[in-house]
């Protein structure tokens, strides 16, 4: 009975779901940083407005960094959660000589527009100040994120005002690499003013609606299973961009992928959206 017994505690082990995400031995990684400051913090903000940032094992040089921010509709999420893979896709990325920043950031509805995008900037700004002193180099810090996270990352790079009250300007982004973002305003803003899921709306809060020739490098990933009308987003992105002169547009169709899976096979050293990323960020890192 016992031998059975200890049998199926470990198949619920093994294979029962896990929630918090493993650190990496192999590299160093440094937990819940505190990117907010300040004695007017509500304790929700206090809570949230961390990070981890995870290096690269050695560098002969000044690293780049890549600050990515996780998905799940600016509802849900968190940089410690398994399903988020954000551990995984940091160490890929540190692995290859690139320092990758994870902030967790408020959410709604305990948050409203503009409050969890302007927690991605503040994150943003933390990692420009602070990444020089753990070996990074400060001129090459890139954004982005999956979905919800592809969205923060769009509007902090492409909204001039976000970075603004912390001394920062859209040149300060090295470039944008992101996953299936929402282009027009996000849907859960939209819900906030009481509007419809599938309205389309692009206002301030819509990175489309902030399109010029002169903002940041992009990369663009898409799925060719993507969520309801998000490659087409994507697509419209790409095109507004070229259309107002923007150069440095790079996109990949990714195959074979959905909605999730694109964003979260970036933890696979040989897949084509994590090659993609790490390409962009090593061509536009050379030219700062």
């Amino acid at each position: 009975m016992r031998r059975l017994l200890a049998f199926c505690l470990t198949l619920l082990v093994g294979y029962g779901p896990s929630f918090a995400a493993e650190t990496p031995t192999d590299l160093k990684v440094l937990k819940d940083i505190v990117y907010r400051t300040g004695n007017d913090l509500t304790a929700y903000e206090a809570e949230r407005c961390k990070l981890d940032v995870t290096l690269p094992a050695k560098s002969d040089k000044p690293f780049a960094t890549y600050v990515w921010f996780y998905g799940g509709g600016l509802k849900k999420g968190s940089k410690g959660l398994a399903s988020e893979h954000c551990a995984e896709i940091a160490a890929s990325f540190a692995r290859e000589g690139i320092a990758v920043v994870v902030p967790d950031y408020r959410l709604s509805p305990q948050a409203k527009y503009p409050e969890y995008v302007d927690d991605a900037a503040a994150a943003f700004a933390w990692t420009v100040r602070n990444i020089g002193r753990m070996g990074g180099d400060p001129r090459k810090v890139f954004i982005g994120g999956h979905s919800a996270g592809g969205y923060l990352a769009l509007m902090v790079g492409f909204d001039s005002s976000r970075l603004k009250p912390y001394g920062l300007s859209l040149k300060d982004v090295a470039g944008i690499a992101q996953v299936s973002g929402q282009v027009f305003t996000h849907y859960t803003i939209r819900e906030e003013r009481g509007q419809g899921r599938y309205s389309v709306t692009s206002d301030e809060a819509a990175p489309a609606f902030h399109v010029q020739k002169t903002l940041p490098p992009i990369l663009t990933l898409y799925s060719d299973h993507d969520m309801t009308g998000r490659a087409e987003e994507s697509q419209f992105l790409i095109a507004m961009l070229k259309g107002a002169g923007h150069v440095e547009t790079n996109s990949l169709k990714v195959t074979d992928t959905d909605h999730g899976s694109i964003g979260h096979n970036l933890r696979f050293s040989d897949d084509p959206g994590h090659k993609a990323v790490l390409q962009f960020i090593r061509k536009q890192g050379e030219s700062r």
